[in-house]
């Protein structure tokens, strides 16, 4: 397979060449491309011996009569630009081809990652982040970067992801299966609002990060996706529809509108448990010493489905401080489920808001896998990776009943 490394202009083009070799042992062909700025940081001979093709720079310098970042675009299998810089982004973004990088990347047809690099107070700039989500709901994958020390002596995030990082991002994208294709899929994630009156309302912790990265990881194997996402700060992921709802009533509603044409739900939306039993319609005003809230009970959505379940396949999410095998399986057996992953909320490094999460998944035929701590999108394919399992053994026990 045929990797096209674009390299751009930033203290970080040194590691092109370790990204490069790292790709290289794995059996990729590397074709580079700089830009003019890169040539200024690291040296295209570098890159050149240690490809073994030319280094393509300039969008003039072709005088074949093919045309040379078409030829480019159409015999590679992915475009990743490491290190990627706010400019480069922009330019992406804005669909501006000035160069024969930008130009390539217009003429790509095959996946696009970009691994970007810049100062931190550059990283955090609205505009940048504005480009990334621009890019990220076209499908290009963006290699987050690292947190540490910069070339400029401050310390925050935009230093290039490791090496090694972003060889794994590649091979991810390269040898992702498409074992889900044909299948319908459901995930809900996020919290729910439920609201007190016009200004204040009751909600909880849940970013949504894990039900995302589920999201995104059925898409990534080729399944059509249905994300069913309460009030979040998250861009979807590439590939998949999402349904913006705000309170557990109208996250029943999107779930079951769409539940007989789907055939794997996995709920991971922190649903809340109960809603004010009358709204205010005005703004509640603070000239009284205390306020009592009468609370009723939410619909319980999981347990709805798997009271409905047909042919699906339906996995929930337990979000537990204590007793989680104990607790988690209570919820499988009460609920229905096929399948239930409990995550540990306890801790300051795991569950809400965080980037990681530790789980156990339990499942119908007494299975239990408990798991270290692991970053979310690793958490998404060993899930993923268990449900196909489970799948596949599901018409030989229907057999064998």
């Amino acid at each position: 397979m045929r990797v096209v490394l674009g390299v751009t202009g930033c203290i970080g083009a040194y590691k092109a060449a370790l990204i490069l070799r790292l790709l290289q042992k794995e059996g990729f062909e590397i074709v580079p491309v700089m830009t003019s700025a890169a040539r200024r940081f690291i040296g295209p001979l570098t890159l050149e011996k240690l490809s073994g093709n030319p280094v393509i720079s300039d969008l003039f310098s072709d005088r074949k009569a093919s045309i040379a970042h078409i030829e480019v675009a159409r015999n590679s299998d992915l475009l990743l630009v490491a290190p990627a810089t706010a400019n480069i982004l922009a330019k992406f973004a804005g669909g501006i081809a000035d160069d024969f990088l930008s130009t390539l990347y217009l003429s790509t047809a095959t996946p696009v990652a970009v691994a970007p690099a810049m100062n931190v107070e550059m990283w955090r700039h609205p505009a940048v982040q504005g480009n990334l989500q621009i890019l990220r709901r076209r499908g290009v994958h963006v290699i987050e970067p690292g947190s540490g020390y910069q070339a400029c002596g401050e310390f925050g995030e935009g230093r290039l992801a490791e090496p090694e990082k972003i060889r794994e991002a590649v091979l991810r994208l390269l040898s992702a299966s498409r074992s889900l294709s044909g299948l319908q899929v459901l995930v809900t994630a996020g919290p729910t609002v439920e609201d007190l009156d016009p200004v204040r309302f009751i909600s909880n912790r849940s970013t949504g990060k894990m039900g995302y990265a589920l999201a995104g990881e059925a898409a990534l194997r080729g399944a059509g996706v249905v994300l069913v996402s309460g009030p979040t700060s998250l861009d979807p992921p590439a590939g998949v529809e999402r349904i913006g709802v705000r309170s557990a009533s109208e996250m029943r509603e999107a779930v079951l509108e769409r539940f007989e044409s789907v055939d794997v739900v996995v709920k991971v939306a922190a649903v809340a448990d109960f809603t004010p039993e009358a709204p205010a319609p005005q703004k509640i005003k603070k000239n009284r010493s205390k306020l009592d809230l009468r609370l009723t009970r939410t619909p319980d959505i999981l347990a709805e489905l798997g009271r409905r379940k047909t042919r699906q396949f339906l996995v929930g999410f337990a979000a537990e401080s204590e007793n989680f095998q104990e607790n988690a399986r209570k919820k499988l057996l009460d609920k229905n489920l096929d399948m239930v992953v409990a995550n540990d909320v306890s801790g300051t490094e795991t569950g809400f808001a965080s980037d990681s999460n530790q789980v156990w998944i339990l499942d119908r035929e007494g299975g239990a896998e408990s798991f270290p701590v692991l970053e979310k999108a690793a958490v998404a394919r060993i899930v993923w990776d268990r449900i196909e399992r489970a799948r596949a053994v599901m018409p030989a026990l229907k057999v064998a009943e």
